[in-house]
């Protein structure tokens, strides 16, 4: 199994797109390349995590993908109350960076325990 039939990498990459698309026309270029940089990091750190020869380091990518999704979820947050962000799609997405966390960190539990 590679990490494109992870459901966590399937649903982190589909958030970067959407953020990507949804931040298109975001004019503050500083606060949209940080919230797409970091959407990126969750899907790409899974990828380098599985790519990796052991559980160990697996586990350690996993965890730098799981502190991708709280910083990307902090700077959502932060997007809506700066009204940079909608707040329905904003609480969607941040929603999402907290379900990818959980699901993270029950693969970083897996592997660790291996």
């Amino acid at each position: 199994m590679g990490y494109e039939d992870l459901e966590v990498w399937r649903r982190a990459s589909q958030l970067a797109v959407t953020l990507y698309r949804e931040t298109r026309e975001l004019k503050d270029f500083g606060f949209r390349d940080q919230l797409t940089k970091s959407g990126l990091s969750i899907p790409s750190n899974i990828a380098e995590g599985f790519e990796r020869d052991s559980d160990a380091e697996i586990a350690r990518f996993l965890t730098i993908a799981k502190g991708s999704a709280g910083e990307l979820r902090t700077q959502i947050l932060i997007g809506m109350d700066a009204e940079y962000l909608d707040r329905e799609s904003g609480a969607n997405w941040a929603d999402e960076a907290l379900q990818l966390s959980r699901m993270l960190a029950a693969l970083i539990r897996r592997h660790r325990n291996r």
